[in-house]
């Protein structure tokens, strides 16, 4: 036991107590724990009320602390039947013996007991097995068999007295027995209705007894007790039973609550954080309230009436049992002294406790669930608990149950999918309707079309042999018929049989010492974890199909913690016995682990791969200890430990196991978390090829695996990784049995274990798929004629200038450590999510990238996109504001560079908009629409570069030709130029091939448009590249010339003029900038687009040609006198509106009043474009060169 000295967390508790008075602390005052009992030399008698009745029992347990003061014959407790006689269970000793006694037998222990000193004495005993233990602190010291012809139960409402012993008077009045009485201290006698072993009286110092109580109310005594600090014990788990009152309610809302809604909220309104509620289990409400005894009726409802309750449905009383969990643990006394004073109190809940009824008791753990509400008697008012609080219910007689062996021969017509599953519906459906019987260790197995079944049935409701005989065979006779499959029976045997228990066994394991108590066929027994406390282990009591014998299965220890740690492993030996549960330890010990961190240190990876080296060697592993292991090193894989020194070890391991692997079947796959393993068996006569494919979603979930039997050299659909193996591969399979040769495939979907040093330390080159791999035991294939084919998918999509090379594991490369080699492999790139090896050998494959280029990455393709899209918008709200400004005003259209601006500008808009729309139109999934605006935004980028070049032309014209020239039809022939050319080549492309439109992934279109969806765009690699690249690179080199001649021509204008302007170098600047928008050159950026500058490229790229519009708008209209002046005529007001007929106005169109050979002021006249305007108007006029029209 535990003395709890400071209690932090119930200090609150501790203050209630002492201020709210007497009421509530009587209800606590009859705990007995914390006290001792002291018998001294005037005579001393505890005797057990007859209220609190001892029932009939099968089995029991009993403990009590003794300290001895003199050393003459003492008595720790007598119980007799009713009516008196031989003691049929009691304790008791001399200085140098201890002797208990069991139905009038006297058992002796050459074992006494020191004096002034605290002894715990624990006896037990179970009916059925008819057995008798003895422990003293906590050691077995006797266990003996009792004979058949001694009762196997405790007689009802027998006697009990502690300290003394006594008999029954003729008016069966108890009176002590003299000669024996005890000189010394009793402490902590409890009882309980259940033989419990060894290790749970250990586990359970502070749980109070279910049959009897360390309580005072149970007791009628001669002499007081006295408090010990040193018997106070420490405890978290409590029961606490009440009747509850609703009183002063004051908001009817509440009546729509729960009653466990609003006992919940009470409770968590009363109770300190350190106390948690648990399980509330409440009974139906009632007017007239019941208490727990009679002697405590009239004040129950004498309260009840003071409280003034009314007849609504809304205040009335109830009981109430739930559980607490008190963190950190705290003495007995003090916690349900204080609980029994928070209880009695009323709060704002509108809820209190009667304090007569408040029951606090320390239970050895909370229940798994929630059980059945207590109900309310309307009779008697008394409280019907569960029978799990009821103590005659726990003590009632418990038997096994019957069990049969079926023996089933059926006929089956029809054609099931899955006929046996079939039979095991029909099977259970027919024997379990009942709810008595369980089908238990079916087995069904074919031979020449019929089925045998054979099976166990466990039966529970007592029923008479016969009758449950009689039952099952009628039920299984019938037969049925199934979704048009009929199940005839032709054969029933039904026998009776008669499992022994499993008896008492102790087991030593890595979650500490177990002692299993005896237990019936079928029966799940529980025990407590040695830690945490609070946990449960379990352990069946299996019954065997082949034996009809039952044996003890497997200890299920989920949910305790191991009580070693991982350098403790060292210290194991592994056996052929205990590989398995070594496995399921090392796992255990690295979930823990990594639980309370994210790696393993070097030391404890060493220690956990040693070890499962050593279960690998010492014997064939099974099926589930296979996939223990997969799952360790799947753990430890995707954890930060650092893996790569122990790679070539762990690959190796992997590889042995599952050569080594011992499963019935032709191939068995384990999957973990990023990794899988699948063998196959097979045989040289019958092995034509073999596909594996694996496909793998993420890393925290299992990867899912196929295999076809034929040769598929492309990736198997929906998989990461598809490897497929030749027919060539039989000749290098050893002749004889089928299973003497494996295939083994491996899979990893994380690189920890192939860190190559040369490309960790190179920026160049980058694994960029998944590693899978093929091998066959004790072989070593190479040179192969046929190749192995490896199709891998792309971690990261392939960029048009990337390069990707297939290459494989080489564990002798870097000294042994191992590296990527790329011999005996050739790469097929499928497409940019793909790529299929050819490889002569079999080991670990995968595709690696070159990353030396610079790449685009996924946030900066975002940026990237998000100014392309921005840019368009703008350039097309602002080229709609040109086009509407020459088309309105008719005075700017009339020179022939403003109706090529429009044609122009008309092109660029139709460009923005449909660059804008794309994406949506896409997502429409229509395959005429996508291919429609795949077209049109060919057709407009075509068009708009034509009608730069054609920009270009006519100011090659203007100003280098400065002579005269007579075109017929000069606008005409333009149009039909700009507007043709692109027109032909689009339908060219259509009429050769319609399908090289269509919808693309952004990465594999031009890199000039990054967008996260979808697009309708050129997919045909040949058609891009001869249809945009090559024309858009011949336009730019041709308007790159025109533009060093213009530039040059101006410059040499302007030399002539000799002007001293301040304002000439701007001029310059503004000229330079003009012309390079107007003829397109920004798009040139995108074929210098690569190398280290490469994003700061597309960056400019993505800005200037989004925004030419804009530009457009800023040099043409803007930064245009004329325009501003029509503006000001037509769209102003006030001030700011100037006079049609204006000086400037008719002396800014003087120039364009008559249809003729145009004049083309390539000077300043603001007859032309900005970008043919090299300076202001103000500059002055340069000689008119005409071209007729």
């Amino acid at each position: 036991m535990t003395s709890v000295t400071g209690l932090p967390g119930l200090t609150l508790i501790c203050l209630c107590t002492q201020l709210l008075g007497s009421r509530a602390a009587s209800s606590a005052s009859t705990s007995l724990w914390g006290k001792k009992l002291p018998f001294r030399a005037r005579p001393c008698m505890w005797q057990l009320r007859r209220g609190a009745v001892l029932p009939e029992l099968e089995e029991l347990s009993a403990c009590m602390l003794l300290n001895r003061s003199h050393g003459t014959g003492w008595t720790g407790f007598d119980c007799k039947p009713p009516g008196g006689g031989l003691t049929v269970l009691g304790l008791e000793g001399t200085g140098t013996q201890l002797s208990v006694w069991l139905f009038g037998e006297k058992h002796n222990l050459a074992r006494g007991l020191k004096l002034n000193e605290w002894h715990t004495v624990c006896l037990t005993w179970s009916g059925r097995a008819r057995r008798l233990r003895v422990y003293v602190n906590g050691t077995s010291e006797y266990a003996a068999s009792v004979g058949p012809q001694l009762p196997r139960r405790l007689a009802l409402n027998g006697t009990l007295t502690l300290g003394q012993s006594h008999f029954l008077n003729n008016q069966g009045e108890v009176q002590p027995e003299s000669g024996t009485d005890l000189l010394g201290e009793i402490g902590l006698f409890r009882m309980w209705a259940r033989e419990w072993s060894g290790e749970e009286l250990s586990g359970r110092s502070c749980a109070d007894g279910d049959v009897v109580r360390w309580d005072l109310s149970q007791w009628i005594h001669s002499c007081p007790p006295e408090p010990d600090h040193r018997l106070q014990c420490a405890w978290s788990l409590y029961r606490v039973n009440v009747w509850t009152f609703k009183v002063n309610s004051t908001q009817p809302g509440n009546c729509s609550l729960s009653l466990e809604a609003v006992t919940r909220n009470w409770l968590e309104s009363i109770f300190p954080p350190s106390i948690s509620v648990r399980n509330i289990l409440v009974s139906s409400p009632s007017r007239n309230c019941g208490v727990v005894d009679n002697s405590t009726a009239l004040p129950a409802q004498q309260y009840e009436e003071s409280r003034g309750l009314s007849n609504s449905d809304c205040d009335k009383c109830f009981s109430c049992e739930f559980y607490v969990k008190v963190d950190p643990a705290a003495n007995v006394d003090v916690v349900q002294a204080s609980m029994a004073s928070l209880l009695g109190s009323t709060f704002s809940h509108g809820l209190t406790a009667d304090p007569h009824s408040i029951s606090v008791l320390p239970v050895e753990f909370l229940p798994a669930g929630t059980e059945p509400p207590p109900t309310v008697s309307s009779g008697a008012q008394t409280l019907e608990t569960s029978p799990a609080a009821n103590p005659t219910n726990m003590s009632s007689p418990v038997r096994p149950d019957t069990f049969f062996r079926v023996n089933l021969t059926l006929h089956v017509y029809g054609s099931p999918t899955n006929l046996k599953n079939t039979i095991k519906k029909w099977v259970k459906k027919e024997l379990e309707v009942n709810g008595t019987m369980i089908v238990l260790n079916l087995i069904i197995k074919e031979n020449v079309g019929r089925y045998y079944c054979t099976f166990h049935v466990q039966e529970y409701g007592q029923n008479s042999l016969a009758e449950i005989e009689a039952l099952i065979a009628a039920a299984l006779t019938s037969g049925c018929e199934i979704d048009s499959i009929v199940i005839q029976t032709t054969d029933v045997a039904v026998k009776h049989i008669v499992p022994a228990n499993c008896l008492e066994e102790t087991t030593s394991t890595f979650y500490g010492t177990y002692i299993w108590p005896e237990a019936f066929p079928q029966v799940n027994q529980e025990m407590g974890c040695r830690e945490p406390k609070s946990e449960r282990a379990f352990r069946l009591c299996a019954l065997d199909i082949e034996t009809d014998t039952s044996s003890w299965a497997k200890p299920d220890m989920k949910q305790c913690k191991p009580l070693v740690i991982i350098s403790d492993l060292k210290n194991i030996t592994v056996t052929t016995g205990n590989a398995a549960e070594v496995v399921d330890v090392i796992r255990d010990l690295v979930d823990a682990q990594l639980g309370e961190s994210a790696e393993l240190t070097s030391s404890q990876l060493d220690t956990v791969v040693a070890k499962l080296g050593e279960v690998v060697d010492i014997s064939s592993i099974t099926p589930a200890a296979g996939a223990g292991i997969v799952n360790i090193v799947a753990d430890i894989l995707v954890s930060k430990t650092h893996v790569a020194p122990l790679a070539g070890i762990l690959l190796n391991l992997t590889d042995r196991m599952g050569n080594d692997m011992d499963f019935p079947d032709e191939s068995i796959s384990i999957t973990a978390p990023s990794m899988a393993l699948s063998m196959f068996n097979v045989g040289q006569k019958e092995f034509s090829g073999l596909t594996y494919g694996v496909s793998f979603v993420s890393p925290d979930l299992n990867p899912e695996v196929f295999f076809n039997h034929d040769v598929v050299d492309e990736r198997l659909p929906g998989t990461n990784a598809t490897i497929c193996l030749p027919s060539e591969l039989k000749d290098f399979l050893p002749s004889g049995e089928r299973n003497t040769t494996r295939v083994q495939f491996q899979f990893y979907g994380t690189d920890d274990l192939f860190q190559d040093p040369e490309v960790t330390n190179s920026s160049s080159w980058t694994l960029n798929s998944f590693v899978v791999s093929a091998s066959i035991n004790h072989s070593r294939i190479s040179n192969l004629k046929e190749p192995v084919v490896v199709c891998l998918s792309h971690r990261t999509i392939k960029q048009p200038e990337d390069r990707v090379q297939c290459m494989f594991w080489d564990f002798l490369k870097n000294g042994g450590r191992g590296g990527w080699n790329g011999a005996g492999c050739e790469t097929r790139s499928i497409s940019a999510y793909e790529s299929s090896c050819l490889c002569d050998h079999l080991t670990h494959f995968a595709v690696l990238l070159d990353v030396s280029r610079t790449h685009i990455g996924a946030a900066q393709g975002l940026i990237l996109t998000v100014i392309s899209y921005l840019g368009c918008g703008i350039s097309s709200i602002f080229l709609g504001i040109t086009l509407l400004t020459h088309l309105a005003f008719e005075k700017l259209r009339r020179d022939y560079p403003s109706k090529i601006l429009i044609n122009l500008s008309a092109a660029l808009l139709g460009l923005s908009m449909l660059f804008l729309l794309d994406s949506w139109l896409s997502s429409f999934s229509n395959y005429g629409l996508c291919i429609a605006t795949a077209a049109a935004l060919h057709y407009f980028l075509l068009a708009s570069f034509t009608w730069m070049a054609l920009e270009a032309v006519h100011m090659y014209l203007a100003l280098v030709k400065v002579f005269n020239i007579y075109i017929p039809s000069y606008i005409v022939k333009l149009c039909a130029l700009g507007w043709g050319i692109p027109l032909v080549i689009v339908s060219l492309v259509l009429a050769v091939d319609k399908d090289a439109y269509g919808s693309i992934a952004p990465q594999e279109s031009a890199e000039t448009l990054p967008s996260a969806e979808q697009f309708c765009w050129l997919q045909d690699d040949i058609f891009f590249y001869v249809t945009v690249v090559a024309f858009l690179l011949l336009i730019l080199l041709c308007n790159s010339s025109v533009f060093v001649v213009v530039m040059i021509q101006i410059r040499q204008m302007r030399a002539n003029k000799q002007s001293t302007s301040s304002l000439s170098s701007l001029h310059d600047l503004r000229a330079v900038v003009s012309l390079t928008v107007l003829l397109g050159l920004t798009w040139s950026i995108g074929f210098f687009s690569f190398g280290p500058g490469k994003v700061f490229m597309m960056y400019l790229f993505s800005i200037f040609n989004s925004l030419q519009g804009f530009f457009v708008f800023l040099f043409h209209c803007v930064m245009k006198e004329n325009v501003r002046k029509q503006w000001r005529i037509f769209l102003c007001c006030g001030r700011f509106r100037l006079s049609e007929y204006s000086n400037w106005s008719r002396s800014a169109t003087a120039g364009c009043k008559k249809d003729r050979p145009v004049h083309t002021d390539s000077g300043a006249s603001d007859n032309t474009s900005s970008v043919r305007k090299v300076s202001d108007s103000s500059s002055g006029s340069t000689p008119e060169h005409h071209q007729g029209a």
